[in-house]
């Protein structure tokens, strides 16, 4: 992701569909920061919110692993959200299994979480389907109790990787 992703993103980040369950749709210029805080996350970490595309290089959204905050907790989180166009097509689920795959390898063992909107039922699908259940909820926002899905990661062995 990188500021000439700007324009795609702000489409996407602004849409109240895509933003549903978020305290408002973001600006053009909230956007810009969320692609200067990925920039940041992949010098510090090595990882962060990576853009999904089709094949065709048709943008679909964004999904990746970020350091997050769960009950005053830091929690590794797989974070996906996909144009409100193509919601339902397994596209969030196929880039959240890549990034399961990316966790397993270089941050086990480790647990890895989706933090939920309790209301966002196709976010804990995508959240189930990589194998994830219900482990705690995080009271830390006086807002709203989010739920936190969670599975433990082993380190890949040679034979898998």
């Amino acid at each position: 992701m990188t500021p000439g992703d700007l324009d795609d993103m702000a489409d996407m980040l602004g849409d109240p569909r895509v933003m549903a369950f978020y305290p408002a749709p973001l600006s053009r210029a909230e956007s810009a920061d969320w692609i200067d805080r990925m920039q940041r996350r992949y010098d510090n970490d090595g990882h962060g919110l990576w853009l999904i595309e089709t094949r065709d290089g048709d943008f679909v959204g964004d999904c990746g692993l970020t350091w997050q905050s769960a009950n005053g907790a830091r929690v590794l989180e797989v974070g996906y959200h996909v144009r409100s166009a193509l919601q339902g097509r397994g596209y969030a689920t196929e880039a959240a299994l890549a990034c399961v795959e990316v966790a397993r390898t270089h941050l086990a063992p480790t647990t890895l979480t989706a933090i939920i909107h309790p209301g966002n039922i196709a976010s804990r699908r995508v959240a189930e389907r990589l194998g994830m259940t219900h482990i705690d909820d995080d009271r830390a926002h006086p807002w709203i109790v989010r739920t936190v899905m969670g599975m433990p990661l082993e380190r890949a062995s040679r034979d898998q990787a």
